[in-house]
C-alpha cells in the first residue's frame, strides 16, 4: 500500500485529495505546516509528497530540501502544488529536488492523472 502525504494549510484542500485518492491502495496523511510535515516525514516516510508552495511556515524549497536530507529507504516522489503556472517557483522547487507539479483547484481527473505520472512505486508489505 502506497502513502501519500498531503502539506496544505487549506483543511479543504487536504479533505478534496483525500476523497479523491484515499482507497485501498492509498492511504493519505495531512500535515497542515511544514514542520508537521517534516516531524511525520522522520517518523515514517511517505512513497509520494505533494507541498503546497505557500505554507505558513517556511517556503516549499526549504521543506522539500529538508525531506530531501532525511535518511530513509523510501525516496519520496514530491510535487509542489500551485494555484497558477509560475515557472521561477516550479525550477526553485525542482531544484531543491521536486520531481512535478500540480495545479490548484485540481480536479478528479487532473490528480489521478498526476499520480499515474509521478508513478510511485508500491511500499513492501
Amino acid at each position: 500500500m502506497r502513502r501519500c502525504m498531503f502539506v496544505d494549510d487549506s483543511s479543504v484542500i487536504r479533505k478534496v485529495a483525500k476523497r479523491i485518492l484515499g482507497g485501498p491502495d492509498m492511504v493519505i496523511i495531512e500535515a497542515s505546516t511544514g514542520n508537521d510535515a517534516y516531524r511525520m516525514c522522520e517518523a515514517d516516510m511517505p512513497d509520494i509528497i505533494v507541498i503546497d508552495s505557500g505554507l505558513p511556515d517556511m517556503s516549499a524549497e526549504d521543506l522539500i530540501r529538508r525531506i530531501k536530507a532525511i535518511r530513509s529507504p523510501i525516496v519520496p516522489q514530491i510535487a509542489i502544488c500551485l494555484t497558477e503556472v509560475d515557472v521561477p517557483v516550479i525550477m526553485r522547487a525542482k531544484r531543491a529536488g521536486a520531481h512535478s507539479f500540480i495545479l490548484k483547484p485540481f480536479n478528479r481527473a487532473q490528480l489521478l492523472e498526476r499520480f499515474r505520472a509521478l508513478n510511485a512505486p508500491s511500499r513492501a508489505a
